[in-house]
């Protein structure tokens, strides 16, 4: 890996914020605040802190939602460009030099490496302590964790720390799965010993971040995933329903999915594909999520109908939800079901998703009738799958369901993702002689 000091330059962070397509130029600024200036004062950690999370809801959401979003086939590039068409295409069609894999990778690792400097620096500072330096603590932990969940969804293999001076070495996904499940563990730990203070939400997170339920939410996640399912039951239960989380946005940081699917304000580079990326056989008509994520006119883009995205990507200043609550229910059925729990409390959970037809927070409502197929663990696991890709349609977890739930997928078909992990980005490949060999598809 390059010499990664170089990824935060507090002027380069600071013009990176702004956009929504990140930033990936080094460029001096020498009106900018040194890295010394920032590490070892109160006022530079607060700005870190309010900026690792700025920049994950903008340049780091960009790619990890819509690249895997294309590849899990929510989502068509549309747009002429080369490295559009490449990661449209997958297969061995995506090479090692995509700008949209690099992307990906390389916000990542700004992520972790902001995340780490303040768990790193932040106790150093005498005026920084009870609540918000609990709060600072907690929060680089959940957004290193996100990064690397993020980079163990598309890669087989990462790193789980950054280094300035040397070359980084890379551990099987499981292990960064690990890593980012124990980042989580250790930020619940902080706010369970001292909650964040009225200090730490005014000038870091403001009221609409949630952060003790979003270490919880994400801690179910990555349990899941991991298949550690009685954790991921355990954590889902300790997410306070009724509270939300969310991402902000306004006309200077703009909503980056929004950006990237709108033709007439923003860039117009992906569109949203029929059915949540599902086959036709697997999406049921009525479901009220459709209207709510899609909108018509549908057109018809290279042999494949493609909708307009609305919901929470409808304006450049809509909301995204950090996680979704029904999420925690989907979770708890899946968990369920892989450790043969019962399956009547499974469906109970699955028809709370189906049914509902008002009071969701974000006003996500299936309004389907209740399930009505076989009751055994092999259909049960099918419908959650289902609920999951249209109840959290473009939240970066299609790709791994495709996976988790063993549908098909390459080289045999590719109509639910067209590659299984990526390829490494050629430039870590050209600078780290550690990087491993690239998967065959």
């Amino acid at each position: 890996m390059r010499n990664i000091s170089s990824y935060l330059k507090i002027g380069v962070l600071s013009g990176c914020l702004l956009l929504t397509s990140g930033c990936e130029l080094d460029l001096p600024n020498p009106n900018a605040a040194s890295d010394q200036q920032v590490l070892t004062t109160r006022e530079g950690i607060i700005a870190l802190s309010v900026g690792v999370r700025q920049f994950y809801s903008t340049a780091g959401i960009e790619a990890a939602y819509l690249y895997p979003g294309v590849t899990g086939r929510e989502l068509k590039g549309v747009a002429t460009f080369t490295n559009v068409l490449e990661l449209e295409a997958g297969g061995t069609a995506l090479p090692t030099f995509n700008g949209n894999i690099l992307s990906l990778w390389s916000r990542m690792q700004r992520t972790m490496l902001m995340s780490e400097q303040l768990l790193d620096n932040a106790p150093n500072i005498p005026t920084l302590t009870g609540g918000t330096l609990s709060g600072i603590l907690a929060q680089a932990h959940l957004f290193k964790a996100i990064a690397l969940g993020n980079l163990a969804l598309a890669y087989e293999q990462a790193n789980t720390e950054t280094s300035i001076t040397e070359k980084v070495t890379f551990k099987p996904r499981a292990e960064v799965l690990a890593a980012a499940i124990a980042h989580l563990n250790e930020g619940i730990a902080l706010l369970d010993a001292t909650p964040i203070s009225p200090e730490f939400i005014s000038l870091v997170t403001g009221p609409a971040f949630d952060l003790k339920n979003t270490l919880y939410a994400f801690n179910a996640r990555y349990n899941l995933y991991a298949g550690n399912y009685e954790a991921a039951i355990s954590n889902a239960n300790l997410v306070d329903l009724t509270k939300s989380s969310t991402f902000v946005y306004s006309t200077q940081s703009i909503n980056p999915v929004f950006n990237a699917t709108d033709a007439n304000i923003g860039l117009g580079y992906f569109r949203p594909r029929n059915n949540f990326g599902l086959p036709a056989e697997l999406f049921e008509e009525g479901d009220d999520r459709e209207d709510f994520y899609m909108q018509d006119p549908s057109a018809v883009v290279n042999g494949d109908s493609v909708r307009t995205l609305k919901g929470f990507f409808a304006t450049q200043t809509s909301s995204i939800p950090v996680y979704l609550p029904d999420e925690m229910k989907l979770i708890k059925a899946e968990a369920i079901l892989r450790s043969n729990g019962s399956l009547d409390e499974a469906l109970a959970l699955i028809n709370e998703v189906r049914t509902q037809t008002a009071g969701d927070l974000f006003g996500v409502n299936a309004a389907l009738p209740a399930y009505s197929g076989p009751v055994t663990q092999d259909a049960l696991l099918l419908e959650v799958y289902k609920q999951r890709s249209a109840e959290l349609y473009l939240t970066g977890q299609k790709w791994e369901d495709s996976r988790r739930f063993n549908r098909p997928g390459p080289p045999e078909s590719t109509e639910e993702r067209n590659r299984n992990f990526y390829p490494y980005p050629n430039q870590e490949r050209l600078t780290n002689p550690n990087t491993p060999a690239d998967p065959a598809i």
